[in-house]
């Protein structure tokens, strides 16, 4: 599972501590964060900008790309928190089949007596998140046999231009490489050609021949690819 909607990484320069001269703090997901996540991911949602306008269920995107990570392992979900408010957020996955395979017991059942099907009259920008929700994935996916963790990233605009993104995608990949995945991919729109240029930088390479009228790439970054940021201390919930 990755996540093709980001507008990030936002920002590529690094930031230095847990809470910057600026105010952003960088902390560890705890329950209470979700309605938060949600909205984050929501307002991010349109490849970066505000889906609020393009869905009939506005928790439906959180409710794929965010909730449930902070739910199944929130210790690999960091948010950035500014006056009080949760503006951004870094997700990982140890391992993208494992969590599938929880969301299919645990996360989309009652998903699935809440949303219905796609069908005719479904939005564009829903149907997707539906189909993601009714549906296991269906395509075959060699890239995870070496890169079987993921991750996504989202910013709100008052979070961007600061270094957090930088500072937040080199904290989840010490994280999962820390924790014995062997790679990590994530997945960004083909025409966001500025995070993919940051992501390069990061040492993800493509992992999938993208066709010519490719709409997202998916790109990963190995174990034995040398971090070329040194990862940033998180403060845990207290």
């Amino acid at each position: 599972m990755s996540d093709e909607r980001t507008g990030c990484p936002a920002g590529a320069e690094s930031g230095p501590g847990t809470t910057g001269e600026d105010g952003f703090a960088l902390r560890t997901c705890v329950p209470g964060d979700l309605a938060d996540l949600r909205e984050v991911c929501l307002r991010t949602g349109d490849l970066g900008a505000d889906g609020t306008a393009l869905t009939a269920w506005p928790d439906l995107v959180g409710d794929v790309y965010a909730a449930p990570y902070a739910v199944h392992d929130p210790a690999l979900v960091t948010v950035v928190e500014h006056e009080g408010r949760v503006v951004g957020y870094v997700i990982g996955c140890r391992d993208t089949l494992a969590f599938e395979a929880w969301c299919e017991e645990h996360w989309w059942p009652p998903l699935r007596e809440r949303y219905p099907r796609p069908g005719a009259g479904t939005r564009p920008f829903d149907a997707p998140l539906l189909r993601q929700v009714h549906e296991r994935p269906a395509q075959a996916r060699p890239h995870l046999v070496t890169h079987p963790a993921h991750l996504h990233v989202d910013l709100l605009p008052e979070a961007q231009g600061r270094g957090l993104g930088r500072r937040l995608l080199a904290h989840v990949v010490a994280q999962l490489l820390d924790a014995g995945a062997p790679g990590v991919h994530l997945g960004v729109g083909a025409a966001n050609t500025r995070a993919v240029a940051v992501y390069r930088r990061l040492g993800f390479e493509l992992l999938l021949d993208p066709a010519p009228d490719a709409s997202s790439y998916v790109l990963g970054r190995s174990s034995a690819v040398a971090s070329t940021d040194p990862s940033t201390g998180v403060a845990a919930p207290g």
